[in-house]
């Protein structure tokens, strides 16, 4: 039972790194073949290297990954080999793709040649089937490359690189292809910003053409005779224009995408948001102080009522778009009016002080005062009444003594 249960756990991890490699290998080839290798980032190696062995030891190093290309498929980037042709004054450089036992597929060429005046030129070569006709690179290097003077030295052998299928240098190891991006971020670390790579169509030598059709391979075409640039581009004639194409497909949409987004833009929206429920909150304190001024008013009528005053102040403060700052301040001045004065003098003072919309409060403040003051009428009578029945007692009271102290004295004489 164990054995059983092993052995299926050992195909589940199996299948699941079968689907993760297939994922991985289809991530990375979601874009042109021609994207995996910068022909700047070549031209740039090859001007820093000391010689050719230490030219593709830098194409190889998995410490730079120069090159991303995996042609034959195995999710593996493709050991890149160098080989050379040499013919009086001109060195032709040809990198290769290793994809199988003695299968090889040319990527580009180095064009190496120096004129009479002891001017070196140097053009990188896309290969055709990958680049497009034409696509050439022509550096121009800030400092004079030491590779130079290994070229034209007596008895110099061209070169031929010993590695191919399984068969790699110790400081090599294999590793996956990376998603495009990643790749160009990778690569544009590598890339010599002193250096000027400057885009020709046309080759300057006329030997390099002719000697390497002499050395010329590809086995990756014979395996795929149908996906050559020009089937699979056919609106451009080679990488340049079709990076020209991205680059303005890029600049079309960005500008698409600013005007869009400037068209549609909430400014109208976001002033009729911020506009409606400032006006609703000054409708409902509008609203709210107007109830609250009604309550009062009939507050303080009931209240006056209760008290003995006029009934006919049972009348609601207008209902009028007034301001808040104004019902509060004639609200206040009333008040202050009533709390001050208890006669008529106040009260007309009060009248000449409102406006015409504070009638009502008038009348309350009126009322109030000749309450006021018939309260203070009726309470002097009910003194005086008070003080009359004590005055006739005290008289009462009086008319006793007198008489007693009449008759002590009258006793008081007869006594004598």
């Amino acid at each position: 039972m164990k054995t059983k249960l092993l052995f299926i756990a050992l195909l589940t991890l199996g299948f699941s790194s079968v689907q993760v490699q297939s994922q991985t290998t289809v991530y990375a080839k979601n874009s042109d073949i021609s994207d995996n290798l910068d022909l700047r980032a070549v031209a740039s190696i090859f001007g820093e290297s000391a010689n050719l062995q230490d030219f593709e030891r830098r194409l190889n190093d998995p410490k730079y990954q120069i090159s991303n290309l995996d042609l034959n498929g195995d999710d593996q980037v493709d050991y890149l080999r160098v080989i050379e042709s040499v013919e009086d004054r001109t060195h032709v450089v040809i990198i290769q793709a290793v994809l199988d036992r003695d299968v090889y597929q040319d990527i580009a060429t180095i064009d190496v040649e120096r004129d009479n005046s002891n001017r070196v030129v140097v053009q990188v070569v896309g290969n055709t089937y990958l680049y497009g006709a034409n696509y050439i690179y022509e550096p121009v290097y800030n400092v004079t490359p030491v590779i130079y003077s290994s070229f034209w030295v007596t008895n110099y052998r061209p070169y031929c690189s010993t590695w191919g299928w399984n068969y790699y240098p110790t400081y090599y190891s294999v590793w996956r292809p990376f998603p495009i991006y990643r790749y160009r971020n990778n690569i544009n670390v590598y890339i010599n910003v002193n250096n000027h790579y400057n885009y020709v169509n046309t080759r300057r030598s006329y030997r390099a053409p002719v000697m390497y059709e002499s050395r010329r391979t590809y086995g990756y075409e014979t395996r795929r005779p149908d996906y050559s640039f020009a089937q699979r581009h056919s609106n451009v004639s080679n990488r340049y224009d079709l990076d020209q194409r991205r680059v303005a497909s890029r600049e079309t949409g960005r500008n698409q995408n600013y005007s869009t987004n400037r068209s549609n833009t909430g400014r109208v929206s976001t002033t009729d948001n911020r506009t409606a429920p400032n006006r609703n909150y000054a409708e409902n304190r509008t609203s709210t102080d107007r109830s609250y001024n009604t309550n009062r008013s009939a507050s303080s009528n009931r209240n006056s009522a209760s008290t003995g005053s006029n009934p006919t102040v049972n009348n609601p403060v207008r209902v009028e778009n007034t301001p808040r700052t104004e019902t509060r301040r004639d609200y206040s001045q009333n008040n202050g009016n009533v709390s001050r004065g208890n006669s008529q003098d106040n009260v007309n003072t009060n009248r000449n002080v409102t406006p015409q919309r504070t009638e009502t409060p008038r009348s309350y403040s009126e009322n109030r005062g000749n309450s006021e003051s018939r309260g203070n009428s009726a309470r002097t009578q009910n003194t005086q009444r008070s003080e009359a029945p004590r005055v006739s007692q005290e008289s009462r009271s009086s008319q006793p003594q007198r008489e007693n102290s009449a008759g002590g004295r009258s006793a008081g004489g007869r006594r004598g």
